[in-house]
Formats: C-alpha cells, structure tokens, sequence
C-alpha cells in the first residue's frame, strides 16, 4: 500500500492538536491529580502523558486507514471519530479543571460507548483500522475505573 502523505499528516494534525489542545488544558492539575485519594493501580503522573500520546497516534493512523478507502461507510465512521475526539477533549476539562468527578466519570461512560460504536463503524471499512483502536476502548476503561474510585474517594 502506497502511503498518502497529505491525508497521514492531517490525520495526525488532528489527533495530535486535540491531544495537545487536552495537555494544555489541563497542563497545570497534574498536582492536583496526585494529591487526590486515588485508587489501586494509579499509574504514576507522567505515564498518562505517554499513553495518550501513543493512543493519539494510533487514533490519527486509524483514521487515515479509515479515510483513504473508497468506502460509502467512511463519512459516518469518520463523523464518528469526531465526535468521540470532541467528548475526549471534554471529559479532560470535567475531570481536571472543574473537578466534577462524578460527572466526568458519566461523560467518560459517553465516551466508552462512542469508541465502541466507532470501533464498530471503522470495521465496516477497515479491519485494520478498527483494530488501532482497541488500545483506546482498554485504556479508557481502565481510565473509567480510575475516574470512577477518584469520584468515590473524594
């Protein structure tokens, strides 16, 4: 398969501005989140800078997959993945800057049922494609256990 070097790289610029857009955002409540009361399996601060800039890149290589094809399924699975970008980029700002831990946990269930239904639009035009996106739904359910006991235990 022969790359496409434009849409790769505007996928990219499009994961990777709303992954920046969300570290931004919320540079300044890492503190904040380790002064919480936080539940077992925490993982260390700065591991989430990391996981969501691989989980960026997987979504933006998804997305091209999804985006080259000459598929009638590509417009609704790509709205799709718009969607569930614009209610990622939210939940940071619920959880982190407002602290409404109760409600960034029930926006984080919004999100979960959002990348499966995407997960569920991608495979309809790339297997691949849909398959990058496992990572994601794993790490946002572990994000929605985390999420979940922070709103118990604070």
């Amino acid at each position: 398969m022969k790359i496409r070097w434009k849409p790769l790289l505007i996928q990219f610029a499009i994961s990777l501005g709303v992954a920046g857009l969300s570290a931004l955002s919320t540079m300044n409540s890492m503190e904040l989140y380790q002064s919480l009361n936080r539940p077992p399996l925490s993982p260390p601060g700065w591991l989430f800078g990391v996981v969501w800039t691989i989980l960026f890149v997987l979504m933006g290589l998804s997305a091209y997959l999804v985006w080259i094809t000459d598929s009638e399924d590509k417009k609704p699975a790509l709205r799709l993945y718009g969607i569930q970008l614009a209610v990622n980029f939210v939940w940071s700002i619920l959880f982190f800057c407002l602290q409404a831990y109760w409600f960034a946990f029930l926006w984080l269930l919004l999100l979960w049922v959002l990348i499966i239904a995407m997960i569920i639009a991608f495979m309809k035009v790339s297997f691949p494609a849909a398959m990058l996106q496992i990572p994601y739904l794993l790490w946002v359910t572990f994000a929605g256990y985390l999420s979940l006991f922070v709103a118990l235990l604070n």
